[in-house]
């Protein structure tokens, strides 16, 4: 599915709100977007929430034969996926040109920066070494998933804990949590990407730029950095021309984000480790916020039911008793009843006022009566009578029974006449047929 189209009137509303320093969640310029960090069950998957843009990160690792040029070094292996739930333009199954620039970027700056101690992944040289994999999901789209990615991988790879194994000779022995400890990684550093948006070639800068701010940017500037000031690995892309005095300013910007996240990274690998060696609950059901639907679990209130039927009978001994009420049937007229209290008779007020309606109402219906032509066909009983019945409907005819006090009843058949032929007819000349009564 193609990625929607932005109207041109979003467009430029967009560039008019960032000519003037505003935008779309009231961020300022190089304000960053909250960030969320929750850790699972297991070691080494948690999930990353930079504003509504979600990764899923998790770290798996396998005993494998090294590499031929690099015999005492472990593997490190990163792989980001963009799936379809996280946006609609995402292709299943195809590896598009952003998800290839992604991929290549979080390698450099996490493999070709040296944050991790490769060597130390080493079992017997030449033979056994500790791959590590690193897989990366994209839950939500909503704009810079470089950053969001990389704060994930680093995260997951500090949480991450393998297994302790031990060499006697050619024998490696594995051991499982339960016998041993897992041994964390060893990091040198946390490498961490900031980005920039430019617009107006280069003219206005945005920090954490979102997904409708992507639509509209020139050029993305990405800087990988520690808390150090080491930059890891900079990349700029859109085909923007920047200057010396752009690329300084935006890596002390990065120098100063990128101390804050670090800071908020280790304050939530601390909290996490310390819930679990008290032995608390922990992993994302326990993250979720209590009091909603999608929330996994709830808090139980305590309710004391003990004096429950002690407060009912007060309750009813305090309320008024129900008024004692005896119905008794009351004859207005024979065949009638009413059962109750009942309340004054309305109906006559409502005959008075249809007579007077059917009063106004009865010239009117003279007045179209007069301009209407009937077929030849067409058979009108009664005109000159008040009592003539006269319908107005889409059926052909109807059979009506008229009951007369003391007397048999009449079948009387009648014409219908419908509005269309009204207005058909009121056009034309008017003629009129009584047809004469039969002698008795």
């Amino acid at each position: 599915m193609k990625e929607t189209p932005m109207s041109n009137c979003e467009r430029r509303f967009l560039l008019r709100a960032i000519e003037e320093k505003k935008r779309l969640d009231g961020r300022q310029t190089y304000d960053y977007r909250n960030i969320k960090i929750s850790f699972g069950t297991d070691y080494g998957c948690c999930i990353v929430e930079l504003g509504k843009t979600r990764v899923l990160g998790q770290v798996s690792c396998e005993l494998v034969s090294p590499k031929l040029n690099r015999a005492t070094e472990g593997i490190l292996f990163f792989n980001l996926e963009l799936s379809q739930m996280a946006a609609p333009a995402f292709e299943p199954g195809r590896q598009s040109d952003l998800l290839v620039k992604l991929n290549r970027l979080l390698e450099r700056c996490l493999r070709n920066s040296k944050c991790i101690d490769t060597e130390s992944l080493c079992v017997v040289a030449g033979e056994k070494v500790w791959q590590i994999r690193v897989d990366l999901h994209l839950l939500n789209h909503d704009g810079n998933i470089i950053d969001a990615a990389s704060i994930a991988a680093i995260v997951a790879l500090c949480h991450f804990r393998r297994p302790d194994v031990s060499v006697q000779g050619d024998e490696v022995t594995l051991y499982t949590l339960e016998e041993r400890d897992p041994v964390p990684l060893s990091i040198h550093h946390m490498p961490i990407c900031v980005s920039f948006a430019f617009f107006q070639q280069g003219t206005y800068l945005l920090v954490d730029p979102s997904e409708r701010e992507e639509r509209v940017m020139d050029g993305l500037l990405v800087i990988a950095m520690n808390k150090h000031r080491e930059i890891c690995t900079i990349q700029s892309s859109g085909g923007i021309m920047l200057l010396k005095d752009q690329v300084l300013r935006c890596s002390k910007i990065a120098g100063v984000k990128v101390v804050e996240i670090t800071e908020l990274i280790q304050k939530a690998l601390e909290n996490d480790q310390k819930v679990r060696k008290e032995g608390g609950k922990f992993g994302f059901a326990e993250s979720m916020a209590n009091q909603r639907i999608t929330a996994f679990k709830m808090e139980k209130a305590p309710i004391d039911t003990s004096d429950v039927e002690e407060k009912a009978e007060e309750i009813i001994s305090e309320a008024e008793p129900p008024s004692e009420v005896v119905s008794k049937p009351v004859l207005w007229t024979p065949g009638t009843a009413q059962i109750g209290e009942g309340i004054e008779n309305s109906w006559g007020h409502l005959e008075d006022s249809e007579k007077e309606d059917e009063d106004e109402g009865g010239s009117d219906e003279a007045v179209i009566l007069d301009g209407v032509k009937m077929d030849p066909g067409v058979e009108v009983s009664n005109i000159g009578s008040q009592d003539a019945p006269i319908v107005l409907s889409d059926s052909e005819e109807e059979e009506m029974i008229i009951l007369e006090p003391d007397k048999n009843p009449k079948k009387i058949r009648t014409q219908t006449v419908s509005a269309a032929q009204v207005r058909a007819a009121s056009k034309k000349p008017v003629k009129r047929r009584r047809k004469k009564r039969a002698a008795n």
